[in-house]
């Protein structure tokens, strides 16, 4: 993909966030739609190109009275939105399609007509690891996470640490779910769910939703809405099984996703302004920091620790809050790539100053999928 060909010229998350039990999953999708259309002037006429995950583009696209000229439903978790950005540019840049729109909705609280289908006997993690007992992603998740903390010596301090930077970006953002501030003492004193994850170290059970509309770089240039280029992508998978991951204490997925993403952007890591790495659990953002290279295996830590990635350090990160403060419905890429949007934009609630280049990396089920989208606000940059 030809850097920065491709913009981002309409973006919206649903009108509520939270609790929404008068919407089920599929009207989330249509709010978060009708809102980004908006937000560009566009109507459903106007998009020839639709993707969506947890519901399919048929029904999408019926929904709006959309005709589209192509479709995608790729679902690999909560990063499926990095790649139907990555997959809608290639199309737009191939003359598949003109406008895409993607949809996310998810009534991950009030459950209103939301689907998650069932791990059966028959699949993977039915033979070969529930019959060992976890009961999904907190107690899964433990499995990488200790295994790090064994051998990089994180200790449970700096794992609380994270959802405390975090909640201090949540607290400039009115929409978020949390912003009261929280020390460390609060997050280890807060109710253990599966060691070594307290409740604060957990992600949100939500309602709500996003979309983003992509057009040609040429086009964007006629668009009420600053335009955000699409400068790099990468994405991949290793396995649906945290037990076969090929290391717990780094993602080869991550580490893929990230590489090809950095060198179709042509970037650094010194160039980076901004970053956005999903954190369903607390751990997440010290993966992703060392597998994307930006620190060296098990200084994420002390990296976090130092208030690097908190306001005013070097390296804002998950300035919405993240899942753990801001917004999580069960797949959260959508709500990360909307703030990385808004920091391109100028618009975001806890604005880094000056940016100009942010990095999206997102995970789809427990490091089974990776995502990552490098944005900017400048045309001109190569």
């Amino acid at each position: 993909m030809k850097r920065n060909s491709i913009a981002i010229v309409g973006a919206a998350e649903t009108t509520k966030l939270g609790k929404i039990p008068e919407l089920s999953q599929i009207s989330l999708h249509a709010d978060a739609a009708l809102n980004a259309m908006t937000d560009c002037g566009l109507k459903p006429s106007d998009i020839d190109g639709v993707a969506c995950s947890m519901e399919w583009p048929t029904h999408i696209a019926h929904y709006l009275g959309i005709t589209p000229k192509w479709v995608d439903g790729t679902s690999v978790g909560g990063c499926s939105f990095m790649l139907h950005v990555r997959h809608a540019a290639a199309a737009i840049n191939a003359g598949l399609c003109e406008t895409v729109l993607i949809t996310h909705g998810e009534s991950g609280k009030s459950l209103i007509g939301k689907f998650r289908p069932p791990v059966l006997p028959t699949h993977l993690q039915g033979q070969f690891e529930l019959p060992y007992g976890p009961m999904g992603p907190p107690t899964l998740f433990t499995i990488p996470v200790l295994r790090y903390m064994k051998d990089m010596g994180l200790t449970h301090e700096q794992l609380a640490n994270i959802a405390v930077v975090q909640r201090e970006w949540a607290a400039a953002h009115p929409r978020a779910s949390f912003r009261d501030p929280i020390t460390v003492e609060d997050v280890l004193n807060s109710r253990m769910i599966a060691y070594p994850f307290h409740l604060l170290e957990c992600c949100l059970v939500t309602d709500g939703g996003g979309a983003l509309i992509l057009t040609s770089a040429e086009r964007a240039k006629d668009f009420q809405t600053k335009p955000v280029y699409i400068r790099g992508t990468g994405e991949s998978v290793e396995t649906p099984m945290i037990s076969q991951m090929e290391s717990f204490t780094s993602s080869r997925a991550f580490r893929v996703s990230g590489r090809q993403a950095f060198e179709s952007a042509g970037i650094q890591h010194s160039d980076v302004d901004h970053l956005m790495i999903y954190d369903a659990f607390a751990h997440l953002p010290i993966f992703g920091l060392e597998d994307l290279g930006f620190v060296k295996p098990g200084e994420a830590g002390d990296f976090i620790w130092e208030r690097n990635t908190a306001p005013g350090g070097k390296l804002p990160m998950n300035t919405n809050g993240g899942g753990l403060s801001y917004m999580h419905s069960g797949m959260y890429g959508m709500y990360a790539l909307q703030e990385s949007v808004r920091q391109m934009r100028g618009t975001s609630p806890a604005q880094v100053e000056g940016a100009t280049l942010s990095v999206c990396h997102g995970v789809g089920g427990m490091f089974g999928a990776s995502g990552t989208i490098v944005m900017t606000n400048d045309p001109s940059s190569s």
